[in-house]
């Protein structure tokens, strides 16, 4: 068996963890055309992460109807989509963490980095699976921001605060107290 063969099965899980997660992540989103070419999306995407890391990304696209298709497999180990709502760049490692989250397994050994440069659309600071903004879930709209994710953050976190501070404009703990605890790192 050669080197690429034995790397088959890590890009097919690595593949199988994109999926996972974007499916999720377009659960909620807005429709989006089926004609939609790798071009158009990463017009989309423009100032989503470094242009070093979109430039050379697996993009991933959300029809309306059906399922994730890749427009573009990437060369750098970076996975880029915009699945109707928060955009992002994620590196191998945060897929895994973020497949995880979604199917509620807990997170692997890793360390992992996700752009947001472009922001999201909101999300519950304690609950990781909230839909929607409630009295007591810290409901959080955050400008362009990076995440670490991965049990190996998990060191680093006791140094940040568990609440979204005023603004949201300092590094804070996002789902504290959960397996998928990460920091959230404003960057304006």
């Amino acid at each position: 068996m050669n080197l690429e063969e034995e790397d088959a099965p890590m890009k097919l899980s690595s593949m199988t963890a994109a999926v996972g997660t974007c499916m999720l992540l377009a659960s909620g989103a807005a429709a989006q055309s089926d004609d939609v070419t790798a071009e158009d999306l990463m017009q989309r995407l423009e100032g989503v992460a470094p242009s070093a890391v979109l430039e050379n990304a697996t993009l991933l696209h959300f029809p309306a109807e059906g399922e994730m298709m890749t427009l573009r497999e990437g060369t750098n180990g970076w996975t880029c989509m915009y699945p109707g709502t928060d955009p992002m760049c994620a590196d191998e490692a945060s897929m895994s963490f973020l497949n995880a989250w979604m199917n509620k397994e807990d997170p692997p050994e890793t360390l992992g980095f996700v752009y947001m440069l472009l922001g999201d659309e909101g999300a519950s600071n304690t609950d990781p699976y909230a839909e929607g903004e409630t009295a007591d879930n810290q409901w959080v709209v955050a400008g362009p921001h990076v995440m670490i994710v991965g049990s190996q953050a998990q060191p680093m976190l006791d140094s940040y605060p568990q609440e979204v501070p005023d603004g949201a404009n300092q590094p804070w703990v996002m789902w504290p107290g959960t397996p998928y605890a990460h920091l959230m790192v404003p960057v304006e």
